[in-house]
């Protein structure tokens, strides 16, 4: 069988990239990891395509050539977009020179013949949503916190009201804003009597407003092809992290495995699945009276955190799923043959 060849597609200093290399390099497994950041200043990238349409895909750097007609799966880990060659300092044609580089190097990925992890850059997009994946997860029967969607001051108002100010607001997808040298960030935030004041500017940009759910534990469900890995967070453990575990308190933060209840597990394998994805990060509250209430799935989640604090093997399972795409080719067993 030939050396599976996996392509990790990230940016410089992943470390959770380089866990998960290391692992399928112990195994002899090929790696290629690539910036797309790279491409077209540092990195060259061709297709060549016969009169019937056959494919020869190349990826070069400096006098390397990687065939990528040979990678059995691509893992779309948290790759950058391409960016135009500094000579290019115009910047309505650095502009057009990306969006015709991300269209090129797009539609390659894409095309590959390879095991998509966590999934197709389409089904990556379209998980990502908010507003979708809180529909689909309650048609699965999770329980989810009343939400509202909105940039209408007057029906935030009215949520707040019928919520009794027990309201959190958090952005749609983004959670950071750069500009220069400054960086912001935005968790989820309880609402306060200054939002209320300033509800008018809600017109200018949606925000999503739930209704604020006590909590025991917060849980972070991490789902890898077929297996179901859930870490409990000790969130109410510190006031920085009562409302965000992301305020990290290492400190005084307590971490342990979580032993779901079949059905939850059902749910979380099922609601990865039908978004088209093979690796999920869930995030749920365990309420004091033992409900367990969905926010939200990121397709492209940390864990390495977890992992190092309770010792589930997250990156052994990455590294395996990845692996598996050297078995798409493989002669299928014939049901009901002879061994």
């Amino acid at each position: 069988m030939p050396t599976p060849h996996v392509l990790v597609l990230t940016q410089p200093g992943d470390t959770h990239a380089a866990a998960v290399t290391r692992h399928l390099e112990r195994t002899g497994t090929r790696v290629t990891v690539f910036d797309p950041a790279e491409f077209p200043s540092a990195a060259t990238l061709s297709l060549h395509l016969t009169p019937t349409g056959a494919a020869r895909r190349t990826l070069g750097r400096g006098t390397d050539r990687v065939d990528l007609d040979t990678v059995d799966a691509v893992w779309f880990r948290r790759p950058q977009d391409p960016r135009a060659h500094a000579e290019v300092t115009d910047p309505a044609v650095r502009e057009y020179v990306e969006q015709e580089c991300e269209l090129f190097a797009g539609a390659l990925w894409d095309d590959l013949d390879a095991l998509a992890v966590p999934g197709t850059r389409a089904d990556i997009r379209l998980a990502g949503r908010k507003q979708t994946q809180l529909r689909l997860a309650g048609r699965l029967g999770f329980e989810l916190p009343p939400t509202l969607v909105t940039t209408d001051p007057d029906e935030f108002l009215d949520f707040w009201d019928g919520h009794e100010g027990r309201v959190i607001t958090k952005p749609l997808q983004r959670s950071w804003l750069v500009r220069g040298d400054e960086s912001y960030a935005r968790m989820a935030e309880t609402a306060t009597t200054v939002d209320v004041a300033a509800a008018d500017a809600l017109r200018l940009c949606p925000v999503i407003a739930q209704a604020y759910v006590d909590k025991r534990v917060e849980l972070r469900v991490t789902v890898v092809g077929g297996a179901v890995f859930a870490a409990e967070i000790h969130s109410q453990d510190s006031n920085h992290t009562r409302l965000d575990w992301r305020c990290y308190d290492q400190s005084t933060t307590r971490y342990g495995v979580h032993s779901l209840p079949v059905d939850v597990e059902r749910r979380c394998l099922r609601l990865v699945a039908e978004l088209g994805l093979r690796y999920g990060a869930i995030d749920l509250i365990v309420t004091p009276d033992g409900r367990y209430v969905f926010l939200e799935i990121n397709p492209s989640g940390q864990w390495l955190w977890i992992e190092d604090a309770t010792g589930l093997p997250i990156s052994a399972a990455l590294a395996d799923l990845l692996r598996s795409g050297a078995d798409r080719h493989l002669p299928r067993p014939v049901i009901g043959a002879q061994p």
